[in-house]
């Protein structure tokens, strides 16, 4: 879910030409994710091989994000969550009990015939496996894109990245990477263009955004541990927040205090007991330092074999494909590529 923080954003709405020639350390969870939410059949079921197999994922990567590459010279990186940390069990088991109540909604929509309310709620259902993200990495690879396996959260791997020169900025549709030190989000990094909102039952029209840290820092007039401090009042996927405090009024009060220790006694009181060890986790959390970032070798005979062969995957929808990356432009550098 991570943090809401979308009515106190700074943000600046960009195309994609705007990232031309940068480096971008992709939330490979999140993207396969979308993917599988929004590669569907009419009913709401996911893309499938032969063997029943969910390939999904694998279609949005080959045909999704090797136009990205090859349209708009945008290079990333893919970030994969490791193990998530103990701080996070309440709201992995919060979305374990949506999904399953999302399943039934879902089958009493397709019993009755109504496939606009199955769809939507198959959007909710979606699940990534291991293997799932075990195949995707295969596909990166023979596609000669690096990926980076996190110890931890995928996001704070990803702001690392950033943090450290080794890419331009995050992209990912939650804000968390800021509240992990990102200098710089990149949201929406889409061709589609739209995105399904269930709860609403709607889509809506997408256009790439850029949030700055440091800019943004100061137009609130807080600091990173503030707006940490803010983001806990609100809520975050390690704290459920503090009941009738949005994000206006958290930086209000943030702004007013300084920390929450010194916040009054009723919003004291209702913040979590391990207030200290999530503050602690956003400002230093579990990342590798010295990751791998070169990028394999492409190796088209593979992919030929892995979605074709294997998957069923058209071989000319493919061939297309794997032309657009061949047949890309040189790399045009520019002094802030990274």
């Amino acid at each position: 879910m991570g943090v809401l923080l979308t009515p106190i954003v700074e943000k600046r709405t960009v195309s994609l030409d705007a990232f031309r020639g940068r480096t971008i350390a992709v939330d490979g969870n999140l993207e396969l994710y979308q993917f599988l939410s929004v590669m569907r059949l009419r009913d709401g079921s996911p893309l499938r091989d032969a063997s029943g197999r969910t390939t999904s994922h694998l279609n949005g990567l080959i045909f999704r994000t090797t136009r990205l590459i090859a349209d708009y010279d945008i290079r990333p990186i893919f970030v994969f969550d490791g193990v998530p940390p103990a701080l996070k069990a309440r709201e992995i088991e919060r979305r374990r009990a949506a999904r399953a109540k999302a399943e039934k909604e879902y089958d009493l929509a397709i019993r009755g015939g109504d496939y606009g309310t199955a769809w939507s709620k198959a959007v909710m259902t979606s699940r990534l496996t291991r293997e799932m993200v075990a195949e995707a990495k295969t596909l990166l690879g023979y596609l000669g894109i690096p990926c980076v396996q996190a110890p931890s959260e995928g996001e704070a791997q990803a702001a690392a990245l950033a943090s450290d020169g080794h890419a331009w900025a995050v992209g990912s549709k939650d804000y968390d990477s800021l509240l992990f030190g990102a200098p710089r989000l990149v949201r929406f990094l889409t061709i589609s263009g739209t995105e399904f909102l269930p709860s609403q039952g709607r889509a809506r029209r997408l256009t790439p955004e850029i949030i700055e840290l440091e800019p943004w820092l100061r137009a609130l007039g807080l600091t990173r541990e503030q707006l940490i401090d803010a983001a806990i009042l609100v809520g975050t996927d390690f704290n459920e927040g503090v009941r009738g405090i949005g994000p206006k009024k958290a930086v209000k009060l943030v702004r007013e205090v300084g920390r929450l220790e010194d916040a009054p006694e009723e919003v004291r009181s209702a913040l979590p007991e391990n207030l200290a060890a999530i503050r602690e986790f956003f400002l230093r959390p579990p990342v590798d330092v010295a990751p791998d970032l070169e990028p394999p070798a492409p190796d088209e005979g593979a992919v030929y074999r892995f979605l074709c062969d294997e998957r069923g995957f058209a071989r000319e929808r493919v061939r297309v494909a794997l032309e657009r990356l061949r047949d890309r432009p040189p790399p045009v550098r520019t002094l802030d590529t990274f």
